[in-house]
């Protein structure tokens, strides 16, 4: 076989070449199609790659024998790391899970067009389940693998990921096999009937049709979470969900993945205290994990330094030695960006140039008196990474000055990543000074004045230019002091912990001659050598080598910058062959960029290579077969206190490998790999240790106990030439820098102090070190150790080249529910397709899950360049760590797997078989403990002397305040202006309500008992319609005004009405084209308009048989989204409008201003009834008018000296938001509080403590007291079970343990207590109410320590449930109930709360928690949303409100962003982390949408419900949703 000259043959690399970007696949088929036709085609044999083709055919193609290849990598090379990871993906291909893929709005991140392609003809559909899913890992041997039709399907289903059409996603592809692939997903459901996705838990439920009217639901099932076990009842929560919506097909997706078992199992144990669940979190040792089985190990020492006649007494005396006798050897070249050379400098140029910058800085800048250097002051060196001649000149400038250089990174910006901690090395160092040159010192950044800008956390500096033109010459009688080395600082070296702090190494004199030493012995240097380098010539091995070991040995360097080993990677190379160079010091770009350039290698290679471990493989694996025999491919490890080269000598024996079980490294034990080739590690020696050096290994956590022969651990060095501290930071220098090894026993071992290098390894046989990974790439998860650089050699074996940058990963873990938490943080290209990236992320978590046995908790793709980077241009971990934790990051794609991840959750809670409710209260008195019940005072009790009590009803109290005092004004309506619009006295209501009853006897042909439709809005023609309507024996039913985008949602309770009354306005609306075209106008009654109204006298003014016939119908939409009626009679009306009376002390002189919505609850008891029973004032403020003029309702309470107000939670907050910066304001328009007594929030719903405060806090400079505010409790059975009265005790707050609370039970704690709740008393109970706390299941009373059912009993609650339909359901089980012993008729309420007996005070406290109907059951406990919102919604400052609800067992999370669309994925994990963290739960679906999207009702409640049918119908249109795998 003869191959043409031209076609040059590569060897086959899984790494991806920067140059051509082709990947392994893409390799193997151009070689395959080049190879074809010399081929022989054996049967059953492809040519896919080298193992294939016959070796002595291969040799013959190659015309020469292959050298040895060995791998000097702590990871396997590319190729090998790249096998292990396809054959781990093939082993997921099988179960063919589908993931669901984020939904993104187009113009979040528009990336590329969305793949417009046609699915390709074929029938390969399987018949299994999996036919609808995508796989979950594609082989990349198998290239076609991505057009098989099963890709095409799936695609069709997930629908575009970047489109956000709510339409069903069927429509996009009809691949064959689809109808019965799809079938089987939505598990026997119809695709065109309206029904919602099934449950996890069971598959077999049958469709409900949707019913044809608006019912209410049956009671079992309001909750967010079913009752019972019938599965199918779920069905009827979200009417009018389509089944095919893409959220649901996703959703169904996601709960098909967490089907899967996950690999630990979950712990068996349950416990409530914080202690017990911190200890049970300890992982628990695996009993078939590997142990060490050694002995322990003993010191290790290196060979001893020899004795050299002519060694020089100081670092200084070998300069001035060579600088005076070789004056004209040269001592360093460097390159420009081209590669060429561009200075070289002589041994005597350094000596004379370092002499003059010497004396500049001790003589020429200050005066003679004060100099600004003395000897000893420390100096920072900040110069840039191409222009190392300058930094050379400065280094031994400083030196021979004898002042400190510490080397910096130039500052590019007043933000750069880790500047503020290099701020902080410098404060600590005591720096005033900074030494530059001129270019260097014009390219920084400057302000307005041209003046040098402060960084970020830096100290006042002094720059000095140190260009040869600004130094004075020395005068020949000046010589610099030059004293053998002793103990003191030579310089100080930088180094980043992997939190991001930046500390000073200090190297003392007589250290840095020791390391020169030991370095010169180690690599066999000799006088004139030449090395090439391409390190960072400021620290570590490019300092050591490069600028310290060369002038004590006379070498000459080549220095080659970062810049042009990224634009001529071939540079070092070149440089090598130019001048015959024996050693080569290269770095992992150097053999990244060189590995690609193979085939222009036909230079001749360096005597020596050294390098980093785990960097060198790649490149030896290339040269081998490069004429390269006579190389020493060499590892030395680096660290900032040890060298650990392996001598260059000819001769040597061959370098130790070690092939180790990833599974036993990740225990800390040694074991050869025999099981699983795909999880072995290849490591190899990085040599002896440092000559007259000694070497222990120490365990990496916990006192230094010396590890056994077998076990990994921390590597110690004891050496002359290590750093001796951190420079001002005695704390962490003792924990580093004097360590003394212990025994088992924990006794010292010797007294030796060594250093921690913070480098991982091993000491193998014939005193060989192995270095396995550094401490700062340790992530412990569960007890096992991980290295972050195997974990990016795995992600980048997935094909990355597509999809990201190879040199642009981070890998760090985060600290979430007692555990760390594997990130992976990757730049996205800017062509990669969403589909691609998403391919790409979830391909790499199963195989980091196959190879690793770790689970990834966050993958987030950024845009390209947007990492923090470190000055050399690697990603900056720590800050990207902080960004992400921050929400800073600005992913452009996430990938969350918490449900993986996250096997340390407590088990959940079983229901245990009840015990009867008599012998829990029983227990409850033997155990000393209080039955949870409360009352207000005893109606019989109180002295009332009022004229009203003898009146039975509202129309008679009315009737007699026309007679008495018929000028005294009753109501006040104001516009937004503050001006008063419309007023009514005493007889001006009872006239007009006189001709309304009259218009409903003639016009509505209306008998006593109708129900009659009020449309109004707020105002006073509201209050006169309705008493019109008691007036003529018709029962009112107040409905909010539709507008004409509300009109279809118009409730049914209107035309079920006998006669509707309403303004002429709402009347045309009711009559328009609009209303025609989304209702059917004819089912409507009668309308009639109240405006123009004749003067006729009613015959007779109807009155009631009895005070139990029915007075008005209250409806209201519950928070579930249930609309609800209830019955008031006409005594409920009068008992309720008396105990506010009594309460409230409202009195005919008195004036309160409500700001409330009059339509229902309370709010409408305030607005119509109270004012005509107790003779107050009433001052109306609609609160839609706060809209336009947020001043309105303040200003009215100031302007008529108002001692009572009523609002709504919505009114409070939207002063709070709206005036918090605007109180100067106020109080420049004379606004003044003091008069307020009272401010009462009117809700059903636990108080809102940190709006109430925050309200109180923000006015009481214009005179709020902050005992003024406070809140009310009702519910729909009884719209006033609390209200805080004129007098009487302030509400009291109490502190409860949130754990406790979600097993129903209340345990009080301090303030400040971890997990600690604040509730607030929800005002003080009414008079005649009286509240009992009982088990919501057994109906049974509970103790006061217990979470139960509120149920009360009172005068003035409602009779019963109106129904639309007859359906009665609700009726049983919250009117007319009874304990299951003890006392009947109290009536459910709905919500959970306790109560609290206040001893002799006669004051009971109820606190409110949240409704029974909203709670969400997740692991056996119950939670209720407004705590995972609170919590939430401090996360993040962009989060403007957000609702929870869970659907299929799944908590979905829904946020409104605020702020700019690239954070809206920063979201995710902060919402994911913080659920985790204070409520034990994993969230399952992400939602991010526009601010507004939340629903709200006018009481300033959520509607979750409402949120979630939109969300199930696809009719949000959010900006992201992330599916939490």
């Amino acid at each position: 076989a003869w191959l043409p000259p031209k076609w040059t043959l590569p060897e086959p690399r899984g790494s991806p070449c920067p140059g051509g970007d082709i990947t392994q696949k893409g390799y193997e088929k151009k070689r395959a199609k080049l190879l074809a036709p010399y081929v022989p085609q054996t049967q059953g044999r492809s040519c896919l790659g080298w193992n294939h083709l016959p070796l002595p055919w291969l040799l013959k193609v190659l015309r020469r024998p292959l050298g040895a290849v060995l791998v000097l990598r702590r990871f396997p090379p590319a190729d090998i790391h790249t096998e292990a990871v396809q054959a781990a993906l093939a082993k997921h291909k099988e179960q063919k899970m589908a993931l669901p893929m984020p939904t993104k709005r187009r113009s979040t991140f528009v990336q590329s067009p969305a793949d417009a392609c046609t699915p390709p003809d074929t029938s390969s559909a399987s018949e299994d389940e999996g036919s609808l899913r995508r796989q979950a890992a594609l082989s990349a041997a198998l290239h076609q693998s991505l057009q098989n039709a099963e890709s095409w399907i799936n695609r069709s289903v997930q629908g575009s990921s970047t489109s956000s059409s709510a339409s069903s996603t069927l429509s996009h592809g009809e691949g064959k096999g689809t109808s019965g692939s799809l079938a089987d997903v939505f598990a026997n459901t119809r695709i065109e009937s309206f029904s919602v996705p099934p449950d996890v838990t069971a598959t077999t439920s049958t469709p409900s049709p949707r019913p044809a009217a608006i019912d209410l639901p049956p009671s079992g099932i309001v909750k967010g979470m079913h009752k019972g076990s019938n599965r199918s009842s779920l069905m009827d929560t979200a009417d009018g969900v389509p089944v095919s919506s893409r959220v649901s097909t996703k959703i169904q997706q996601l709960l098909n993945t967490l089907k899967r078992p996950k690999r630990p199992p979950l712990k068996e144990f349950f416990v409530d205290d914080f202690e017990e669940i911190v200890e049970g979190n300890i992982p628990q040792p695996d009993p078939n994990q590997p142990k060490p089985e050694g002995r322990q190990m003993t010191p290790v020492k290196g060979e001893p330094l020899g004795v050299v006649c002519n060694w020089p007494p100081a670092l200084e005396a070998a300069l001035q030695r060579w600088g005076t006798t070789q004056a004209k050897c040269p001592c360093l070249t460097a390159l420009d960006v081209t590669g060429k050379p561009v200075y070289t400098l002589t041994y005597g140029k350094l000596w004379s140039r370092s002499l003059k910058l010497a004396y500049t800085l001790l003589n020429k800048l200050g005066t003679k008196n004060e100099p600004v250097l003395k000897p000893g002051d420390r100096v920072a060196l900040v110069y840039p990474n191409n222009d190392p001649v300058m930094f050379m000149v400065a280094f031994y400038g400083c030196l021979l000055a004898e002042v400190i250089p510490v080397p910096i990174e130039v500052p590019l910006t007043r933000k750069d990543a880790g500047g503020q901690q290099i701020g902080f090395l410098l404060g600590s160092c005591g720096i005033a000074l900074a030494l530059t040159t001129e270019v260097c010192l014009k390219g920084l950044p400057k302000t307005q004045n041209g003046e040098i800008v402060q960084f970020k956390g830096w100290p006042r500096l002094k720059w000095v230019v140190t260009d040869s033109k600004y130094l004075s010459k020395s005068p020949k009688d000046w010589q610099p002091n030059i004293s053998a080395a002793g103990t003191e600082p030579a310089y100080i070296e930088y180094k980043t912990s992997k939190e991001g702090s930046v500390m000073g190494v200090t190297v003392s004199r007589v250290a840095m001659l020791a390391h020169c030493q030991a370095l010169s012995q180690a690599c066999n240097y000799s006088e004139g050598e030449t090395i090439v380098n391409v390190l960072d010539f400021k620290k570590d091995a490019g300092l050591w080598h490069g600028i310290l070991t060369n002038v004590m040995n006379k070498l000459h360097t080549i220095s080659v910058p970062y810049s042009v080993m990224k634009t001529c990677p071939l540079s070092w190379v070149q440089r090598v062959h130019a001048h015959k160079g024996n050693l080569g010091r290269i770095h992992n770009f150097s053999l990244e960029f060189s590995g690609s350039k193979r085939g222009a290698l036909k230079s001749q290679m360096p005597q020596t290579l050294l390098a980093p471990p785990w960097q060198i493989s790649r490149f030896e694996v290339i040269m081998q077969s490069r004429d390269t025999e006579h190389t020493s491919f060499c590892c030395c490890c680096i660290c900032s206190f040890c060298v650990l080269p392996r001598p260059g000598v000819p001769g040597a024996p061959l370098p130790g490998r070690a092939i180790l079980s990833m599974n036993g490294l990740s225990f800390g034990v040694i074991r050869v790999n025999t099981e699983d080739k795909n999880s072995a590690l290849t490591v190899q020696d990085v040599g002896h240790v440092m000559p007259g050096g000694m070497m222990c290994i120490v365990k990496p956590d916990g006192p230094p106990q010396l590890c056994k022969t077998d076990e990994i651990g921390e590597i110690c060095v004891s050496s002359r030439a290590g750093g001796m501290m951190y420079y001002g930071l005695a704390g962490v220098t003792k924990n580093t820098f004097e360590v003394i090894p212990v025994n088992s026993s924990g006794s010292p071992v010797g007294e030796v102090p060594f250093v921690r290098s913070g480098l991982l390894g091993f000491v193998g046989p014939g005193s060989l070190v192995f270095v396995v990974g550094k401490m700062d790439g340790l992530l412990t998860v569960s007890g096992r150790r991980h290295n972050a650089d195997d974990i990016v050699a795995t992600g980048l074996a997935v094909e990355s080249i597509k999809t990201v940058y190879r040199g642009r990963i981070a890998v760090f873990s985060v600290s979430v529910f007692y555990d760390e938490r594997i990130v992976v943080v990757a730049e996205q290209r800017p062509d990669a397709s969403e589909e691609d990236s998403f391919q790409w992320m979830s391909r790499v978590l199963q195989a980091i899950d196959s190879i690793h046995q770790v689970g990834v908790y966050c993958l987030a793709l950024v845009p390209a360049n947007t990492l923090p980077k470190t000055p050399l241009g690697g990603i900056h971990i720590s800050q990207t760590k902080q960004h992400f934790l921050e929400g800073s990051l600005h992913p452009c794609n996430i990938l969350m797997c918490p449900h993986t991840c996250v096997t340390n959750l407590p088990k959940p809670r079983q229901k245990q078989p009840g015990v009867g409710p008599a012998s829990v209260m029983v227990g409850n008195l033997v155990a000393g403990k209080r039955i949870a019940q409360a009352s207000g005072r005893d109606l019989g009790q109180i002295e009332d002397n009022d004229l009203v009590k003898k009146h039975q009803f509202l129309t008679e109290v009315l009737q007699w305040r026309a007679q008495a005092t018929p000028d005294h004004p009753l109501f006040l309506l104001l516009n937004a202006k503050g001006t008063t619009v419309c007023t009514a006295t005493c007889l001006q209501l009872h006239k007009k309500a006189e001709r309304i009853a009259s218009v409903l006897c003639d016009k509505g042909h209306l008998n006593a008992g109708d129900n009659v439709v009020l449309l109004y809005p707020p105002g006073i023609e509201l209050i006169t319609a309705f008493y019109g309507c008691l007036y003529s024996g018709c029962v009112p039913v107040t409905v909010r005004p539709p507008h004409a985008q509300s009109l279809p949602r118009a409730p049914g309770v209107v035309s079920k009405a006998a006669c509707i009354l309403t303004t002429q306005t709402l009347m045309r609306l009711l009559k328009s084209r609009e209303a025609a075209g989304a209702v059917d106008v004819k089912t409507w009654p009668t309308i009639i308009d109240t405006d123009d109204l004749p003067r006729k006298r009613l015959a007779q003014i109807y009155k009631p048989p009895t005070p139990e016939m029915l007075a008005y119908l209250d409806f209201s939409v519950s928070t579930t989204g249930m609309l609800t009626g209830v019955k008031m009679s006409h005594a409920a009306v009068s008992g309720l409008c008396r105990a506010i009376k009594l309460q409230c002390e409202l009195y005919s002189s008195r004036q309160i201003a409500i700001c409330l919505d009059p339509y229902c609850g309370l709010g409408f008891v305030l607005w119509c009834l109270c004012s005509v029973y107790s003779g107050h004032q009433s001052i109306l403020i609609p609160p839609m008018e706060l809209e336009s003029n947020l001043f309105l309702w303040l200003s009215t309470v100031s302007q008529y000296k108002i001692r009572d107000t009523f609002c709504s939670y919505s009114v409070m907050e939207l002063c709070t938001k709206g005036l918090g910066n605007q109180v100067e304001m106020l109080k420049a328009r004379g606004i003044n509080l003091s008069c307020v007594r009272t401010c009462v929030v009117v809700a059903e719903e636990r108080p809102r403590v940190s709006l109430t405060h925050s309200f109180s806090k923000l006015f009481k400079d214009i005179g709020l007291s902050s005992r003024a505010v406070s809140t009310t409790f009702g519910s729909r059975v009884n719209v006033a079970i609390c209200l805080q009265g004129t007098s009487g005790p302030d509400p009291t707050t109490v502190y409860v343990d949130l754990k406790s609370l979600r097993h129903d039970r209340v345990r009080l704690v301090e303030r400040g207590a971890p997990q600690s709740l604040l509730l607030s008393e929800s005002g003080k109970i009414l008079p005649g109410v009286k509240v009992v706390i009982v088990n919501p299941e057994t109906k049974g009373p509970l103790g006061d320590s217990h979470l139960g059912e509120i149920w009360v009993n009172s005068p003035h609650t409602a009779s019963g449930y109106y129904t639309i339909y007859d359906n009665e359901t609700l009726q049983a089980d919250h009117f007319n109930t009874r304990l299951s012993f003890g006392a009947a008729g109290k009536m459910d309420t709905g919500h959970l709360g306790s109560a609290r007996t206040r001893g002799n005070e006669r004051h009971d406290a109820l606190y409110v928690v949240g409704a029974l109907d909203e709670t969400l059951e997740l692991r056996g406990l119950r939670y209720h949303p407004i705590d995972i919102e609170t919590s939430v919604s401090r996360t993040h400052r962009s989060i403007a409100e957000c609702a929870v609800f869970t659907w299929t067992n799944l908590l979905v999370v829904v946020v409104e962003l605020c702020g700019c669309e690239q954070e809206a994925l920063d979201l995710v994990p902060l919402v994911t982390n913080v659920v985790l963290e204070e409520h034990y739960l994993i969230v399952g679906v992400v939602v991010v949408v526009d601010p507004g999207v939340i629903p709200i009702n006018s009481r300033g409640e959520k509607q979750r419900m409402h949120l979630r049918d939109s969300f199930l119908a696809d009719q949000l249109d959010p900006i992201y949703v992330a599916y939490n795998m």
